[in-house]
């Protein structure tokens, strides 16, 4: 076995050389990267440097440490992923990741999410994209990089072939970046995940989910798409569900949080009768109410067996649709994951998922609600699963292992890594 190199004895050199103080947080990461660094030689690691870390004390990163941190990983084959979210990085700190990203070639991991990087910092590490041929999974989500920004990203999709993975969710892009954005996926065929949620939209037109959609017709590469917080309503759903009837690709659809009502969804279950390629619907926090229910219990109930997962969370949906819901899992065995919390609970809807549970057809980790007993009378209790149960977080014991109380990471094939 050849020896690696000594990632924390590096640390302290670089730091003297550079006359930076440690980090006393990235000192012990490097140092437990050491320890285990004998399985890391042969498959990669991680280097988990989240400021938000509950189990270790945390000194956030800052832009100077980042530049030791790059000077010590630059030859370091067997460091593929670089977990750096909830840190203080600024645009002079993209700076150092943009001049890692041209001279490392081993990365196929980076996590910056939440860090303070704007729209500059974007365009240096938008283009050392056009270089970099090992990254595979980006996030940039939560750094407020601006429409501007996000259109660097969109010119580096036209070029980059290599990038599978790119969030950038929550960036405050606009509605030129979501069109260049759709633009570039009609002809990036290496790009199999995306996430868009919450640009700042301006118009009540539906422009971008029109520019979404022509792009669905044409691409047969992608396999996950966020629209959370679109403003999307009944008109947009319907230019969607046009589209995906020429795709064959797309398996997880999220349109949480949007304007949906009974009148999407049925386009919604119109399209579930005939795609069998969608594998993840989300509908979080729409308003398809009981008559939406009912449209895709007919569609799950009848015709489709490929779609696996499905949240109505919060959707003002009653017992009737409730329990419709569960009358379809009884016959059809493919819907494994439902979520239904935030919905009207009745004693119908407490019995008919009890059963459910009870008799095996839903796993209790495969659903967000537990029944319990109260008063002689079937009750509801809330879970925290769902099918993004840890995009924003990690438990406070460390990584979850349990996948199915996080369904999309369980179920799509884009891997978080």
């Amino acid at each position: 076995m050849s020896v690696g190199p000594d990632l924390h004895q590096r640390y302290v050199q670089a730091c003297q050389n550079l006359g930076q103080p440690e980090n006393p947080f990235v000192a012990h990461v490097l140092q437990e990267a050491d320890k285990n660094d004998k399985i890391g030689w042969t498959k990669g690691i991680t280097l988990k440097i989240a400021g938000n870390n509950h189990l270790e004390p945390v000194q956030r990163v800052t832009d100077d440490h980042l530049q030791v941190l790059t000077s010590v990983l630059h030859n370091t084959v067997f460091v593929t992923g670089l977990d750096l979210r909830w840190n203080v990085l600024t645009d002079a700190g993209a700076k150092h990741v943009a001049t890692f990203l041209q001279e490392n070639s081993t990365l196929r991991y980076l996590n910056l999410m939440f860090n303070d990087i704007g729209t500059s910092g974007a365009e240096l590490i938008a283009r050392a994209l056009h270089k970099n041929e090992t990254l595979v999974y980006l996030r940039m989500t939560g750094n407020k990089i601006g429409n501007e920004g996000g259109m660097f990203f969109a010119s580096m999709l036209q070029i980059n072939s290599t990038l599978e993975k790119l969030d950038l969710g929550d960036s405050d892009v606009g509605t030129q970046c979501l069109i260049a954005i759709a633009t570039a996926l009609t002809q990036n065929k290496s790009v199999k995940a995306i996430n868009l949620n919450r640009p700042l939209l301006y118009s009540q037109e539906e422009e971008t989910t029109v520019h979404i959609a022509l792009m669905l017709r044409n691409n047969s590469s992608l396999v996950e798409l966020h629209l959370r917080k679109h403003e999307m309503k009944n008109f947009g759903v319907e230019r969607l569900c046009e589209a995906l009837y020429e795709n064959s690709s797309l398996r997880y659809l999220d349109l949480s949080c949007n304007k949906i009502t009974c009148d999407g969804v049925k386009f919604l279950a119109e399209l579930l009768k005939r795609n069998q390629t969608l594998e993840i619907l989300d509908l979080n926090a729409n308003r398809i109410e009981d008559d939406g229910a009912i449209y895709l219990h007919e569609a799950l109930l009848l015709y489709n067996r490929s779609l696996r997962a499905l949240s109505v969370v919060s959707n003002n949906i009653s017992g009737k649709g409730l329990v419709a819901f569960s009358d379809a899992m009884k016959t059809n065995r493919e819907l494994s994951y439902i979520y239904i919390w935030g919905n009207k609970f009745d004693e119908a809807t407490c019995m008919a998922f009890s059963k459910l549970i009870q008799t095996g057809r839903l796993k209790p980790t495969c659903t967000d609600v537990e029944p319990y007993e109260a008063d002689g009378r079937v009750h509801l209790a809330e879970l925290s699963h769902g099918l993004q149960k840890h995009y924003y977080w990690t438990p406070r014991y460390g990584e979850e292992t349990n996948k199915a109380a996080n369904a999309s990471l369980e179920i799509a094939a884009v891997s978080e890594h």
